[in-house]
C-alpha cells in the first residue's frame, strides 16, 4: 500500500500542473463513455489509491478529480470520472456524485465517503477504503492464480477424452466388427457411450450447457432456490469450510471497515447484507439487524445465527465490551483470511495430482476395454 502510494504522489507531481477540463469536453467524454465496457475493479482501486495520496497531500478534492480524469485513459470510466468532477465542481458531495454511479461506486464505497465527508476525515477514510480493495483485489488474485493450473489441466483432459471417444474409439468398433470378435462388457459399454456420444453430440453438449443456464438464471431470480444452493455449498466437504471462512472474513473486514469510518452499525450491516453474494449469509445479517435495531448488541445475535464459530462471536463481545468492535473484527478478518490462504493452497495441492489420476484412471479404463478383444483377436489369429 504504501509503495503504491509513494507511486501514486510521484504521478500527481507531475501532474499537478495539468488544466481542468472545460464542461464540454467532460461532457463530450461522458457521452462517449456510455460506449465503453464494464470497468474493471483493479482500476477502481488504483483511483481510490491516487484520489487518497492527492487528498493528503491537501490538495482540493475537485483540484484532485480533474487531475485524475485527465491522466485516465479514454473508456467508460473516464467518462464517469468526468461526471463526478462536474457534479462535485457544481456543489455536489463526493459521496453523491459517486453514488449516481452504483456499477463502479457500490454502496459501500460511497456510505464510506459520506463518513469520510460528515467528520472531515476523507483522506483517511479514503486510504482505509483503498486500503480495503487491495486486500480484496490480492485474495482474489490469489484464487484465480491458485485456479489457473488445475483449469488448464482439466481443459486438456477433456480435449483428450473428446478426441478419443470421437475418433480413437469408433476404429477399433471397426476392428472389432471385421473379425466379427465377441466383446466383453466393459467395452460394449465404451463402444456404445462413443456411438452415443457421436450421434446424439448435440444433447450431450447441449444438456450441461441447458443446466447451467438454468441454475445461473435461477440463481438470479429465485431467493428459494439461491438459498438453498448456497447452503448445499456450504455442506460440500473441504469446500464448504472454504466458503463459510471467506465469508466471515469478508463480513468481518467490511463491518469493521464501516464502524471504522464512522458509519452507524445498523446502516454498516444493511450495506454488509446488500454487500453479500450469499443468500445465507445475506439472511443471517438481516436477522441480526434486526435484533440489533431492538436494543441488543451485536455477538449474540452472531452466535445464533448459526454462521459464526465461538471464536468470532467470542471476539466480537469483547471488542463491544473494550469500545473496540471495529479493531476486533478486523483482527477477526485477518485471521480467517490467513486461514482462506492455507487452505486454498492445501486444496489446490490436493487438486491438481487427483485430476492427474482421474485421468489416467479414465485412460487406463479405455485401454484395458480396447485391448481385452485386441488380446482375443491376436490368440485367434496366432491359433489359425
Amino acid at each position: 500500500m504504501a509503495k503504491r502510494i509513494q507511486r501514486s504522489a510521484k504521478s500527481t507531481q507531475q501532474a499537478s500542473g495539468a488544466k481542468p477540463r472545460s464542461a464540454a469536453g467532460a461532457g463530450d467524454a461522458s457521452a462517449s463513455s456510455a460506449k465503453g465496457g464494464r470497468v474493471k475493479s483493479d482500476l477502481i482501486t488504483d483511483f481510490t489509491v491516487q484520489l487518497a495520496t492527492l487528498s493528503e497531500a491537501g490538495i482540493p478534492i475537485v483540484k484532485a478529480l480533474t487531475i485524475l480524469e485527465g491522466q485516465m485513459r479514454p473508456g467508460r470510466f473516464k467518462g464517469i470520472l468526468a461526471e463526478v468532477t462536474e457534479d462535485v465542481a457544481s456543489g455536489t458531495p463526493l459521496s453523491e456524485a459517486l453514488g449516481k454511479h452504483p456499477a463502479c461506486f457500490d454502496t459501500l464505497y460511497s456510505s464510506m465517503v459520506r463518513a469520510g465527508e460528515a467528520g472531515g476525515v476523507l483522506d483517511r477514510i479514503l486510504t482505509r477504503l483503498a486500503a480495503f480493495r487491495e486486500k480484496a483485489a490480492e485474495i482474489r488474485g490469489k484464487v484465480i492464480g491458485a485456479m489457473i493450473y488445475p483449469l488448464i489441466l482439466s481443459l486438456v483432459a477433456g480435449g483428450v477424452i473428446t478426441a478419443v471417444i470421437l475418433f480413437v474409439i469408433p476404429r477399433f468398433e471397426e476392428l472389432f466388427q471385421s473379425f466379427n470378435v465377441e466383446l466383453p462388457q466393459v467395452t460394449q459399454v465404451l463402444l456404445d457411450s462413443s456411438t452415443f456420444a457421436a450421434k446424439y453430440w448435440y444433447i450431450v453438449v447441449g444438456l450441461p450447457v441447458i443446466l447451467l443456464v438454468s441454475h445461473f438464471a435461477l440463481l438470479k431470480r429465485n431467493e428459494g432456490y439461491r438459498h438453498g444452493a448456497h447452503g448445499l455449498l456450504l455442506k460440500i466437504p473441504g469446500v464448504g469450510g472454504l466458503v463459510s471462512r471467506s465469508m466471515i472474513a469478508d463480513f468481518s473486514r467490511t463491518f469493521g471497515t464501516l464502524i471504522q469510518a464512522g458509519v452507524p452499525h445498523l446502516d454498516a450491516l444493511s450495506i454488509v447484507r446488500d454487500a453479500t453474494a450469499n443468500e445465507v449469509l445475506i439472511r443471517g445479517v438481516e436477522s441480526i439487524r434486526r435484533t440489533v435495531r431492538e436494543g441488543e448488541g451485536i455477538a449474540r445475535p452472531m452466535g445464533e445465527s448459526g454462521i459464526f464459530d465461538d471464536l468470532v462471536t467470542n471476539m466480537v463481545e469483547v471488542g463491544e465490551e473494550t469500545g473496540n468492535l471495529d479493531g476486533m473484527l478486523l483482527k477477526v478478518a485477518d485471521a480467517y483470511e490467513r486461514q482462506v490462504d492455507r487452505q486454498i493452497d492445501a486444496l489446490f495441492k490436493v487438486l491438481e495430482p487427483l485430476l492427474l489420476i482421474l485421468m489416467a484412471v479414465f485412460v487406463g479404463f479405455i485401454v484395458v476395454a480396447l485391448f481385452m478383444p485386441l488380446m482375443e483377436i491376436m490368440n485367434s489369429i496366432s491359433g489359425a
